[in-house]
């Protein structure tokens, strides 16, 4: 399946050996592509990326002092999650002013300044969008929540009790618990899928449509590079409000009532297609921009295809199908790939195996003892599949999910469900600089605690250790950069067994081979009598004919 070369130049252990770590061989006569087709965005989760004030939590200016690293790593763009003014009762995404920064986190010069120095360093910027819903704080819903006959009393979903006062359908919120809560001004019970405190925005009328519009062009306007859209999958849903039918018997009991039905009428309304059109007109105004969907649910396969079909509908969209996988299997890539098999007018997938909602992929996917080579070969794959790959601030360094004891929680949805939570406190600690008590995040004390573990993974020491994961990182990115194949090239399967995992990536002039063992035992490879092709990458010991566990290597031909 893998080809030798005699004289291949050998990559071992996990780092590629090119002056000044930057490779700089390109592919030729490629037909030029989009900026972020292929592209390689890195997460940054404020609260917990660089304190710069000494109040514990992480904010703008923060990220602006870090912003070297970022471009260290050779990431094309920063993902920035939500720095609006909010109560934070959901950190962020419950937004009380659309078209602000809260002070906790800084000043809108202080944006300015982060997209300036960004762009200065080639990095692209996108910032998340909550258009599904907002805070109860927000004036729209103040004002809504008023009467039944104000200027916005449509803004939201409000509907009346059945006869005998229960709420008007069945729909569960995400964090536990039924849809719905009764306000006494109207008389009525309002939609939030999530907290009470996030009252569903009504996308079905057009003055909210409208209203949206205008906070895409107001962040447009300062700069910004695209938008990556939160919980997609909630923005329309069926305005008649039919009940949800209950799920099949799963294997494992629901640790939620969300998880008891089958979300037919609150989820994907077809809608939803008109809004991504009209939203997408906004953002060619502004040339290229980029637009990403985050979208979950049942269905988030065969809908992320579908908001994304065609050319004026989302750029990317990027589901569940490894943030909470317990096991990452060659059939599970396999069968991620075979979802997007590039065919005319298919629309980009992104991936992600982990991020600020998913616990950390090494604590799911790896055994203490083997977490090292298992992490040098999850970010190989990442790096590798066809698609946007999207790096969670940390997982360069390899962090583990920290273990949050129930006093220090912060996530009101681990705190409503404990134990059986989402784990999302043990994922978004402060990202680890130094080896320090605060590891360098911040002068004061850290407003989620940093495990000792995750503290020894710091970006100071790894930066300094030329076999670390933080260069092999680095490398990897370099690696995708020169090879177009990896970067936009098509993506053919070769095999998906029970460890191991092949396939090529082939774009005008050159194929990529890509072979993975995911498993604890050593694979003997075949086809290595005639060698064709150049090894420009062998992690963990990887060699021509064999695979030790978690071994990685990568040739390339044409």
């Amino acid at each position: 399946m893998m080809h030798c070369k005699k004289n291949a130049r050998h990559v071992r252990d996990g780092l590629a050996r090119f002056p000044g770590g930057v490779m700089t061989r390109t592919d030729r006569h490629e037909t030029p592509e989009p900026w972020w087709r292929g592209a390689v965005i890195y997460q940054i989760y404020p609260r917990s990326f660089q304190d710069s004030d000494g109040d514990g939590v992480g904010d703008l200016a923060g990220i602006v002092g870090r912003l070297d690293h970022v471009a260290r790593l050779g990431a094309d763009a920063i993902w920035i999650c939500p720095f609006f003014p909010s109560p934070m009762r959901d950190f962020g995404y419950d937004v009380s002013d659309y078209c602000g920064v809260d002070p906790l986190f800084g000043t809108l010069e202080d944006f300015d300044t982060l997209v300036s120095h960004a762009h200065d360093l080639g990095i692209k910027v996108l910032i998340d969008q909550v258009y599904s819903h907002c805070s109860d704080r927000h004036p729209w819903f103040q004002e809504s929540r008023i009467s039944r006959d104000n200027a916005r009393a449509d803004w939201f979903v409000w509907a009346d009790a059945k006869p005998e006062g229960s709420p008007p359908n069945n729909w569960q919120s995400v964090f536990g618990g039924p849809a719905w809560t009764w306000d006494a001004r109207r008389r009525q019970y309002y939609l939030h899928n999530f907290l009470k405190e996030q009252p569903q925005l009504n996308l079905h009328n057009p003055q909210v449509q409208e209203a949206l519009m205008g906070v895409a062009r107001f962040w447009l306007e300062r700069g910004v590079d695209g938008f990556r859209i939160d919980a997609l999958n909630f923005a329309l849903f069926d305005p008649a409000l039919a009940d949800n039918p209950p799920a099949p018997p799963a294997k494992t009991p629901p640790g939620r009532p969300f998880d008891f039905q089958l979300r037919l009428y609150n989820q994907f309304h077809p809608a939803t297609l008109g809004f991504l059109e009209r939203l997408r007109g906004v953002l060619d105004e502004y040339g290229a921009t980029f637009s990403l969907g985050e979208i979950g649910g049942d269905e988030d396969g065969s809908m992320m295809k579908r908001y994304t079909a065609g050319t004026g509908r989302l750029n990317s969209a990027y589901g569940f199908d490894f943030l909470y996988l317990d096991r990452l299997t060659p059939e599970a890539v396999a069968g991620a790939m075979r979802n997007w098999p590039g065919a005319e007018g298919e629309g980009w997938p992104s991936w992600a195996f982990e991020n600020h909602d998913a616990p950390r992929a090494l604590s799911r996917w790896s055994a203490p003892d083997t977490a090292d080579a298992f992490a040098r070969m999850k970010l190989a794959l990442l790096l590798c599949l066809r698609g946007n790959p999207i790096l969670y601030q940390g997982e360069e360094l390899g962090l583990e999910q920290d273990d949050i004891p129930f006093h220090l929680l912060q996530d009101p949805e681990a705190i409503a469900n404990w134990p059986l939570t989402l784990s999302r406190d043990g994922a978004r600690t402060p990202l680890p600089w130094d080896a320090s008590p605060a590891g360098g995040f911040t002068s004061g004390t850290p407003w989620l605690p940093l495990g000792s573990a995750n503290r020894a993974r710091n970006a100071e020491a790894q930066a300094k250790e030329p076999q670390s994961l933080l260069q092999l990182t680095r490398q990897l990115i370099a690696l995708r950069r020169a090879h177009a194949p990896l970067r936009h090239g098509n993506f053919r399967l070769i095999h998906a067994g029970e460890q191991l995992l092949v396939f090529e990536r082939e774009s005008a002039n050159a194929v990529v081979t890509c072979a993975f063992n995911l498993g604890t035992k050593p694979l003997e490879l075949q086809s290595c009598d005639k060698p064709q092709g150049e090894e420009i990458l062998a992690i963990n010991g990887a060699e021509c004919g064999r695979l030790p566990p978690l071994a990685v290597r990568i040739v390339r031909s044409g």
